[in-house]
């Protein structure tokens, strides 16, 4: 009732004018199964296998409002307004930001394009999700290992400005500057990337680019003001990547594409290129870098049923006393049944295999765990995974 009488009062109050404003969202949560949990900090026993409830994982909850108004001549002012929640206990997706999952108003014109300015996503981001792992696969599950290529949803820039333009014979591109705000220098903390899209009929393809610029303090060493930052740390850290969370920067070039065989078949493909790049005082000295290929088969039997099956490999290249750079293969299942246009059950299986080194909080070579996703990393080198759970869309 209470989001009810917002949208109302948006609609008889200061947005009267606007042509439409739509109230939407999505629930979701099931019960997951991981057979390796990595133990509690301070815990000395190994991992466990767990089952617990979780909620987001085939689609992130959340509620928000998006409306547009037709100021003529083809051109209309439009806005987004997106609050992530967990259905299990109520929370905030992430604390103290009322609307994390995106804040931002803009203009739209068919001939010109379209314009944004608030908290968003990436180009890079925006236009390779089409051919994503996670469309079919789940960024819970699908991801790859600790999403290292941020082909799923956890990358949302603040102070971001951002054009796209308009269609052009199946060609579209987008470019997007983020102002990090820090005095005295224009792109300590900023973000920027570049993306573009090809889609005519059964195929498609789509390049992007994307550098997170991290600020300085105490003389030079690097912490997580960036415009990626989301009130709970450096984003991009798992157990594959923690020994380079005090990066000066990160940067993801990548590749997806796919084609449609028929109704019932279609494939896609990633490759990305991932850097975590030292600083002054950043716990590492050389360029860590990270290269991943991957590919989903999806099948759709009856018109209520999607299969998928997918697989990824993560390879690291040596660097800061690692000998055996870590690799990691990982399989991916889905079955899901559509009950209605806005309701689906789903079960997800996924298994991980990790080896070689990476390195680790201390700036020494560990051992390298697996890290199915977005669950909880594995105490050794095998994790296996999976869940049954409903999403409801309004």
């Amino acid at each position: 009732m209470t989001i009810a009488g917002a949208a109302a009062l948006l609609m008889s109050g200061g947005v009267f004018a606007q042509s439409s404003v739509t109230l939407y969202g999505v629930i979701d949560a099931g019960i997951g199964y991981l057979n390796n949990q990595a133990p509690s900090t301070g815990a000395t026993t190994g991992g466990k296998s767990v089952v617990k409830m979780l909620e987001g994982v085939w689609g992130g909850e959340r509620f928000g409002l998006m409306g547009s108004e037709d100021l003529g001549g083809g051109t209309k002012a439009i806005f987004k307004l997106e609050e992530g929640f967990s259905s299990l206990n109520g929370a905030q997706g992430k604390t103290g930001l009322a609307f994390n999952r995106a804040s931002w108003v803009g203009l739209d014109n068919a001939t010109y394009g379209t314009f944004t300015a608030g908290r968003q996503y990436t180009p890079y981001y925006t236009l390779l999700s089409p051919y994503s792992p996670t469309t079919w696969l789940t960024g819970a599950y699908g991801a790859h290992p600790g999403d290292l290529d941020a082909l799923d949803t956890d990358y949302r820039i603040n102070n971001a400005l951002v054009y796209t333009s308009p269609t052009f014979a199946g060609f579209k591109m987008s470019g997007m500057y983020a102002l990090g705000g820090q005095a005295g220098s224009f792109n300590l903390g900023s973000t920027w990337s570049l993306a573009a899209q090809y889609m005519m009929g059964p195929a498609g393809v789509a390049v992007g680019f994307a550098r997170f610029n991290n600020a300085t303090e105490n003389g030079g060493a690097w912490n997580a003001a960036s415009t990626a930052y989301s009130g709970t740390g450096e984003q991009g850290v798992s157990s594959i990547t923690n020994g380079y969370q005090n990066a000066a920067a990160q940067q993801r070039f990548a590749v997806t594409g796919g084609y449609k065989f028929s109704p019932q078949w279609d494939v896609s493909a990633t490759y990305s290129n991932v850097q975590y790049i030292p600083g002054i005082s950043g716990g590492f000295a050389s360029k860590a870098i990270f290269n991943t290929g991957g590919a989903v088969l999806h099948f759709s039997p009856a018109p209520a049923w999607d299969l998928a099956a997918g697989y990824s490999y993560t390879r690291a290249t040596t660097a800061n006393g690692i000998q055996d750079a870590a690799s990691y293969q990982q399989v991916n299942l889905t079955q899901l049944y559509n009950l209605s246009k806005r309701t689906r059950i789903y079960v997800l299986e996924a298994y991980q295999r990790a080896n070689g080194q990476t390195l680790g909080s201390n700036g020494k070579p560990v051992a390298a765990t697996a890290s199915i996703g977005e669950q909880s990393a594995a105490a050794t080198r095998s994790q296996f995974a999976a869940t049954i759970g409903i999403n409801h869309q309004f």
